[in-house]
């Protein structure tokens, strides 16, 4: 009898309840061919970049899964880095995330890393620099880079772009090189930490990096970067723009296709 109320007692493992992995936070970096959507930033027709991601994510976790980026990428614009977070419970691994992740995201977007970091990250408030990259044609691009740079047919005087971007490094107030319209709370200055002009046969580069950017401020620093070379403004001139902190049509604003975010730095 005592026997067989041993063989009666129920496994010690049949009375504990399956837990539930809890929610982490996610930290993954991604990049994308901005052609064919409308920016990072998800909108009301829901072809961001972040709007798929985020379709995606709800088909894997059978939920809402809402992302927080680094900062917004206009249409057009691409990104070789931008990082993004979001709060899920996952219990496989990052490994299998990241190929759930590819298997039903189109290839014009690929996340590249994915990983568990502390509650408190934040991929936009904790970010202490991005490096952006504009690539420009000298005359007429061919159809396979078309989509992915700015094609100038006019000659540009390197010594000229190079002195503009000269005075343009430094901590400076940038109200004069961004889009924003009307009375604006933002603070405007920013620590533009490179600014260069690099050239390898008929293709331009230019590389900024800064501890924050305004809106269009990269593509607005490149227009101007390129009238300056085309001789339309001189470097003096250039400074003058910056110290007046006023946007005019002398400030051309660099068309999209040929800016890249490259990294998102934290520290």
């Amino acid at each position: 009898m005592k026997d067989s109320a041993v063989q009666n007692k129920p496994h010690p493992r049949s009375s504990v309840k399956p837990v539930a992995p809890s929610s982490a936070r996610w930290k993954c970096v991604c990049a994308y061919d901005g052609t064919g959507f409308a920016g990072w930033q998800s909108q009301a027709g829901n072809n961001a970049v972040q709007d798929v991601i985020e379709r995606r994510l709800a088909e894997i976790f059978g939920r809402v899964v809402r992302i927080s980026g680094s900062g917004r990428t206009d249409a057009g614009v691409h990104a070789l880095g931008q990082v993004f977070h979001f709060d899920a419970a996952w219990r496989h691994g990052s490994a299998k995330l990241l190929a759930a992740l590819k298997v039903g995201l189109p290839p014009a977007i690929q996340i590249k890393s994915a990983r568990v970091v502390s509650d408190d990250f934040h991929a936009r408030f904790q970010a202490t620099g991005k490096r952006y990259e504009y690539r420009i044609q000298l005359g007429e691009a061919d159809p396979f880079t078309r989509a992915y740079c700015w094609s100038v047919f006019r000659p540009l005087d390197f010594a000229v772009m190079e002195s503009a971007a000269a005075g343009l490094r430094g901590r400076h107030d940038f109200r004069a090189f961004t889009a924003l319209n009307g009375p604006e709370k933002e603070d405007t200055v920013r620590e533009l930490r490179r600014l260069e002009v690099r050239r390898r046969g008929r293709q331009v580069r230019i590389i900024a990096e800064a501890d924050g950017f305004l809106y269009k401020m990269v593509r607005s620093l490149v227009g101007v970067l390129v009238a300056a070379g085309e001789g339309k403004l001189p470097a003096a001139r250039v400074q003058e723009i910056l110290r007046s902190r006023r946007r005019t049509a002398l400030v051309e604003t660099a068309p999209p296709q040929g800016l890249f975010l490259v990294k998102v730095f934290y520290a």
